[in-house]
């Protein structure tokens, strides 16, 4: 498993999920659900195999030995098998907040997507508030899936805001929606 130089702890768990340093060898398995999941990713096409590769080579290889990386990702697992990844994108080292980002495997979205996205977002607290001292998260997503709000909302992530017809979708524009927690440590 390769580790990030900016992170002491690489392996972040509860309950028999994980987020590990995203791993090469699910880079496919990521490449499906990306392409899948189009339609709230900021991906303007699909992606190919070789795309996926050179994305790979290219920047992911980077990041590890980076002091402050622009994005920190991470293969989501259930018991050893890689079911998502995300991380924290669009990292501020000056002002210590990031982005999260995440996707699941498509098919658990439709009976376990809050389930999912709750877990994830305990996991990358943990590295994003304990292990790098960050002072705030924010999530960034197209007024798609308002089923998502509310999970972001019960996990304490405040709505800041909405970009008004921010993304075409389909010949239509749609808001952004806007949602930020600050680490409870900075307020005490």
């Amino acid at each position: 498993m390769k580790s990030y130089k900016v992170l002491n702890n690489q392996i972040f768990s509860s309950e028999g999920f994980a987020i590990v340093p995203i791993r090469y060898e699910d880079r496919m398995t990521i490449l499906k659900w990306r392409n899948e999941q189009i339609y709230h990713l900021r991906q303007n096409k699909p992606l190919n195999e070789e795309d996926q590769e050179i994305y790979f080579n290219t920047v992911i290889n980077t990041l590890f030995d980076q002091e402050c990386p622009s994005q920190l990702l991470f293969s989501y697992m259930e018991n050893d098998v890689c079911i998502g990844y995300g991380g924290l994108v669009h990292i501020n080292w000056i002002d210590k907040n990031a982005e999260v980002s995440f996707i699941m495997n498509t098919e658990l979205e439709q009976n376990y997507f809050s389930k999912h996205w709750t877990v994830f977002l305990q996991l990358i607290e943990q590295v994003a508030f304990s292990e790098l001292n960050f002072h705030k998260l924010c999530t960034y997503a197209f007024d798609l899936r308002p089923h998502l709000y509310e999970i972001i909302e019960n996990a304490g992530f405040v709505k800041e805001g909405t970009l008004k017809e921010q993304c075409l979708f389909n010949g239509e524009y749609k808001d952004v929606m806007i949602h930020g927690k600050l680490n409870k440590a900075d307020q005490e």
